[in-house]
């Protein structure tokens, strides 16, 4: 696995690549003379958590057999106060369902997620205590 970065600004914005050329952006805070242009690296970070969970758990719920109509999840994270680096110490994920789904399959999907195949979390969990929860609603 290869990953290429450059800088786009004089600043702190920058766009990393695949090795398929799929790329994504990071800026940082105005505060350390970034702009604003795109997500921060620790950011970009719970956003993997979430992908990867995502993946997992869509994955896992197809297989069973179970129609996902709508899905997300919400991130609330906590890090470190007045530390550098400063680690996050606390993550809750919700994720949210929709669709005529069996609440026991879901709760299996995202516990076999979280607790055993999303490489992201493993390595998150190592510095940080992870929660999570979910939402199952039926499809109107």
């Amino acid at each position: 696995m290869k990953i290429h970065l450059e800088r786009i600004d004089d600043a702190f914005h920058l766009e990393a690549s695949n090795e398929l050329g799929k790329k994504i952006e990071m800026d940082g805070a105005p505060k350390i003379g970034g702009s604003d242009k795109a997500p921060r690296p620790m950011e970009v970070l719970l956003m993997s958590l979430a992908g990867c969970s995502s993946m997992d758990v869509l994955d896992i719920l197809k297989k069973q057999r179970q129609k996902v109509e709508d899905f997300r999840i919400e991130i609330d994270a906590e890090r470190e106060k007045d530390k550098t680096p400063a680690l996050f110490t606390d993550i809750h994920l919700h994720f949210f369902l929709q669709g005529d789904l069996d609440a026991k399959k879901v709760e299996r999907a995202v516990n076999l997620s979280m607790e055993t195949y999303c490489s992201v979390a493993k390595i998150v969990e190592k510095t940080a205590k992870i929660t999570w929860e979910f939402t199952v609603t039926a499809f109107d």
